[in-house]
């Protein structure tokens, strides 16, 4: 029962804003407001990402205007008198490969708190940038092109003919009859792998 095999590749942006390690802070500022993003990867010779300014990096500037820092404030103390992209980015970047899977990216977004992820190849070179609201994309998927596929990935097979699936607004329904009981678990987890779908709902009485 193969699952979609949709990638980073298939929704990530591959025009991505970039700057580099001598970008000044209004200037990184300006960017992020002119193309609405929350952060930038940083760029040295021939794109390779050694870094990435977020908006937690330049926020320290305005956070410790006139404040006295606590003694565990003193890291962003030190961003908060930065004036370079070099001096004011996370580094190493966390990043991601084209051909990861929308859940591993997902994972990886989860686990580091970040809301964008630069995407590099095997070289570490800048192919492009995957976001949320870019992951959130296969939920977009047409109902009856989530019940082809799951007719196509899920319901082959000789044991599964008397099954059949509908989907509407992304919740999967598979009504039949189904004499191998066992097979359940497997199909509501192979339909729920599908890109697109929000839910999985079992209607299967025997044989």
């Amino acid at each position: 029962m193969p699952s979609s095999s949709y990638t980073v590749s298939d929704v990530m942006t591959h025009t991505a804003i970039a700057i580099g390690r001598d970008a000044p802070y209004k200037e990184i500022v300006a960017l992020m407001d002119q193309w609405k993003v929350s952060a930038l990867p940083v760029l040295e010779g021939e794109g390779r990402v050694v870094g990435v300014v977020s908006e937690a990096d330049l926020l320290p500037k305005e956070e410790f205007r006139g404040e006295e820092p606590l003694p565990d404030e003193f890291a962003d103390v030190a961003k908060a008198g930065a004036v370079r992209a070099g001096e004011l980015m996370s580094s190493p970047a966390v990043t991601v490969h084209p051909d990861a899977t929308l859940a591993e990216a997902a994972r990886i977004m989860a686990r580091r708190k970040v809301k964008r992820l630069p995407v590099v190849n095997e070289l570490g070179l800048l192919e492009g940038v995957v976001s949320r609201s870019d992951l959130l994309k296969v939920f977009l998927r047409k109902d009856d092109e989530i019940e082809a596929e799951i007719r196509r990935t899920v319901l082959a097979g000789p044991a599964l003919v008397e099954l059949d699936v509908t989907v509407t607004e992304g919740v999967a329904t598979l009504r039949g009859a189904l004499r191998d009981r066992s097979l359940v678990p497997l199909l509501a987890r192979a339909a729920r792998a599908v890109e697109g779908v929000v839910d999985v709902r079992m209607d299967l009485g025997p044989s």
